[in-house]
């Protein structure tokens, strides 16, 4: 069991900022995302793409911003717990006890929901037989690629996440990209690499080919593959892996009893927090009178939120506000030396 001053979920840029705002109040934050990698829909959905509305920085990239929240948030040692979804929220005394589906929980006076539109979910092989196999023979992310050494391993997709984990896992493994269209999404790079990697024998590409069926009892033996035109091959194989992209779902949020309107959850614009106290949302998930999708706005709404949080967490403490270019507290809990 962890014990926190709040628990966040989602580890996009919302939750970042919140993480910072929360540090510089003196709380501790722990961060809970479903994904293999912090920074939400802008490390999945647009990691190369420009952003023109962020103040002070007239262009960059989703990437450049999460790198740049990650750096400002180093002071505070922050723990992420990636590649787990929060499940379960139930009402512990004055505080909130959250399960993942690991079974990992966490208790804290306030939880955070920065969730963007919700948890992203991998699109998963539409074959009964790889959910029977899901996580032991059959995964849709990678926690550990030495669990994958000197294996025969079956990647499908047309990405960068399956061209990337294709000539990653070539290095120590015997790889099989497998993709439904004859060419690659992927940057020039990748194609580049992944087609030399082909020509010089290291890896096997079948293209246009999607999955039929998979062979096996306790594990996986082979599977079998089929083109366009109906014509089937057989692969020996240890694992599967596929890279198919991303589905978005509200997920579990959506049995824990808030207030909804569609998809998104309702919130007090005194300080986001929802019709439950000490449950908060920040982002694209929250909705109010007025709201707009803007990363901007789900700092101001995280600064707030960091607020509403301090006065569950310090309940004995008046909360008072100091300045980043002044206060001493703020500076030493930066690590940074006045002038």
């Amino acid at each position: 069991m962890i014990s926190t001053d709040v628990l966040i979920v989602g580890a996009g840029p919302a939750a970042l900022f919140a993480v910072q705002q929360l540090g510089l109040l003196g709380l501790k934050a722990e961060v809970v995302d479903n994904l293999d990698k912090v920074g939400g829909q802008c490390s999945e959905l647009y990691p190369d793409k420009p952003i023109y509305d962020i103040p002070a920085i007239p262009e960059c990239t989703g990437e450049t911003l999460i790198k740049n929240l990650m750096k400002q948030i180093e002071p505070f040692n922050t723990n992420f717990h990636l590649n787990e979804r929060v499940d379960q929220l139930a009402k512990e005394g004055t505080k909130w006890k959250i399960t993942t589906n690991r079974k990992k929980v966490f208790i804290a006076p306030s939880v955070i929901i920065a969730g963007g539109v919700g948890s992203f979910e991998p699109r998963k092989f539409p074959l009964k037989e790889a959910e029977k196999f899901e996580d032991s023979g059959v995964f849709y992310s990678i926690r550990d690629k030495k669990y994958f050494d000197n294996k025969k391993i079956c990647i499908f997709g047309g990405g960068d996440s399956a061209l990337d984990w294709s000539i990653e896992l070539s290095k120590n493994s015997k790889v099989v990209l497998v993709h439904r269209r004859s060419e690659f999404r992927g940057t020039s790079k990748n194609v580049e690499t992944v087609n030399k990697l082909k020509k010089d024998g290291i890896i096997q590409i079948e293209t246009p080919y999607q999955i039929n069926s998979i062979e096996g009892d306790n594990k996986i033996k082979a599977i079998t593959i089929k083109d366009d035109e109906g014509k089937i091959k057989k692969i020996d194989t240890d694992y599967i892996l596929g890279f198919f992209g991303l589905v978005m779902k509200l997920g579990p949020i959506a049995e824990w009893g808030l207030n909804l309107d569609k998809k998104h959850i309702t919130v007090s614009t005194e300080n986001f927090q929802t019709d439950k106290k000490g449950i908060f949302a920040i982002g694209d998930i929250c909705t109010y009178p007025g709201k707009i999708k803007l990363i901007l706005s789900s700092f101001h709404e995280g600064a707030l939120a960091a607020r509403g949080c301090f006065e569950l967490a310090r309940p004995n403490e008046k909360y008072k506000h100091e300045f980043t270019t002044t206060s001493k507290t703020i500076h030493e809990r930066l690590g940074k030396k006045r002038s």
